[in-house]
């Protein structure tokens, strides 16, 4: 009722669902873009003060979005940012911060392929001497497929459940392709019908079949990267591959799905939900050296 920011991030993702009418959970950013400016101002003040800045220091800002973000979108962020108490905003791709935070030879003449999977949006994108050659992106990702697992559970099984329990289906049983983990979760909802608390039992394979298309759709996106591509750079994509980030990343059987549809080998980073806040950090500590990445930078 009064507007106050309650709580943020994990603290605030396990609220959902359970809060009572007058305090409303909400994502201020979706697919990269902001949707409520107001909120994302807040959040962005917040977090400033977490990491220690008075409001009588105005630090410069780096953040990372998306490569096709839009003129209008850029300009949101970087407005929202200054208005929360950043002198400057400086943007820099997701896919450039992922490959630097996965140490890759971005500046050298060689070919990088980094794809980027996040809740909202899935990018590929080729990285060639300190700029990004080839990108690929849709607004697509995670948050996507926990919908579309909610969408089946409630087609399928006549049960509604929330974004936290389509989230755990996803994790605990979700794959994009069979594995040797294949299993079945017990699930509960409420029963469209009765109203009634109910819980029905899903397998692997039924929620794969329900994921399908999302899944589907970021490998496609891949598969228009690489073709895109300079064919120069193919023969690095074959003998160096693909490396793969971002939490959407991490479901079971996507690399092997990707290195299947495209036969281009798939590495997997070793902190996929850390890789683009890792190469952010890395540009905040060689501002100056790495100043010319950023997206202000090249227009």
């Amino acid at each position: 009722r009064t507007g106050e920011v309650l709580a943020t991030g994990q603290e605030a993702w396990s609220m959902i669902g359970r809060t009572p009418g007058y305090i409303v959970a909400v994502r201020p950013l979706r697919g990269g873009a902001i949707t409520d400016f107001e909120i994302t101002e807040k959040m962005i003040r917040l977090l400033l003060q977490r990491a220690g800045v008075s409001r009588f220091s105005r630090p410069k800002v780096l953040i990372c979005v998306p490569s096709a973000i839009t003129e209008v979108e850029r300009r949101a962020v970087t407005d929202a940012t200054r208005r929360a108490g950043a002198a400057d905003a400086q943007l820099l791709e997701q896919p450039m911060a992922a490959a630097i935070g996965a140490d890759l030879p971005i500046n050298e003449p060689v070919g990088n392929l980094v794809i980027d999977i996040g809740g909202g949006t899935t990018e590929t994108a080729v990285i060639s001497l300190g700029g990004i050659v080839a990108l690929e992106a849709v607004r697509v990702g995670s948050f996507d497929i926990d919908a579309a697992i909610q969408s089946y559970v409630r087609r399928e099984h006549g049960l509604a459940i929330g974004e936290r329990t389509a989230e755990e289906i996803k994790i605990s049983i979700g794959s994009a392709m069979a594995t040797p983990e294949d299993r079945d979760a017990e699930v509960r909802g409420r029963d469209l019908v009765s109203g009634l608390p109910k819980t029905v039992v899903l397998t692997s394979s039924e929620i794969r079949v329900a994921i399908d298309d999302v899944v589907t759709q970021m490998v496609n996106s891949v598969i228009r990267c690489l073709a895109s591509a300079p064919p120069e750079l193919s023969q690095d994509f074959l003998t160096r591959g693909m490396y793969l980030v971002g939490g959407g990343s991490m479901l079971r059987g996507l690399a092997r799905r990707i290195e299947r549809d495209t036969q281009v080998p798939v590495n997997m980073s070793t902190e996929p939900l850390e890789a683009v806040v890792l190469g952010a950090g890395h540009c905040v500590e060689n501002f100056a050296a790495l100043r010319g990445l950023f997206m202000d930078s090249r227009r």
